[in-house]
């Protein structure tokens, strides 16, 4: 089956160029101008109740009828569309706006002007890591209260569903399965199977962010993932609540 995904921007021309490039990568491609077309076609067409539910999501930052943060959001907090993977187009120059983007739920950004071919190198490593697990794949890794779950794809504190997007459940597989070593995220990226990021880049400090807001008791003080200064994270083998 190809891979369906909406863009929404109202940059006709933008939109008509990207579009015509992945239409050629052998996507799928709708477009819509505004964030009100975008959020009925979205919510409209949802796995996996629709067989033209969408598989991932290309969403500007500025558009002429709200912010695509709010999109974001919404989209998050929606059981339905949580997973989706979700890259947020900025032609905003602050890092900022960025980091709001991804503590908000976006899997990745992308700044203007762009090059298409870099766009469908970042869907393709975003819909990689939403991929289902290989059949057999059932394994749980089990730290105290924490579950990773890697063939249902889901975290677990107490039992309970953590809320993590795709890319953040990755993330936290990455540091889950080298318990005990500190990896640096240059490491953490080759992991993911990522891409290249600016030197002012913060977006796996943003994740990181996330991922304890929802496994610590205590975010602040975290003693599951642990920051080490100058060098990366170290997942902990044990706490004391285990």
């Amino acid at each position: 089956m190809p891979v369906r995904l909406l863009m929404i921007d109202d940059d006709t021309r933008l939109a008509a160029m990207v579009g015509e490039y992945l239409r050629a990568a052998g996507f799928v491609v709708e477009v819509a101008g505004t964030l009100a077309a975008g959020r009925e076609r979205l919510l409209t067409h949802v796995a996996p109740a629709s067989p033209e539910a969408f598989d991932a999501l290309v969403l500007d930052l500025m558009l002429p009828d709200g912010d695509g943060l709010d999109l974001c959001r919404e989209l998050r907090a929606e059981p339905r569309t949580r997973q989706l993977p979700l890259l947020m187009l900025t032609a905003r120059g602050e890092p900022m706006d960025r980091i709001v983007g991804l503590e908000l739920g976006a899997d990745d950004y992308l700044p203007k002007p762009f090059e298409p071919r870099e766009l469908l190198a970042r869907v393709k490593a975003l819909l990689r890591r939403a991929a289902p697990a290989p059949s057999g794949a059932d394994e749980v890794l089990r730290f105290g209260r924490l579950e990773v779950d890697l063939g249902a794809r889901l975290a677990r504190v107490d039992g309970k569903p953590c809320d993590l997007t795709s890319h953040q459940f990755e993330l936290l597989v990455v540091l889950a399965q080298s318990p005990g070593r500190v990896l640096s995220r240059d490491q953490i990226m080759d992991a993911l199977k990522g891409h290249p990021m600016e030197a002012f880049d913060r977006s796996i400090d943003v994740h990181i962010s996330r991922i304890r807001a929802v496994i610590e008791d205590d975010p602040k003080e975290p003693r599951r993932v642990l920051t080490v200064r100058g060098a990366g994270y170290v997942f902990a083998k044990k706490q004391d609540a285990d």
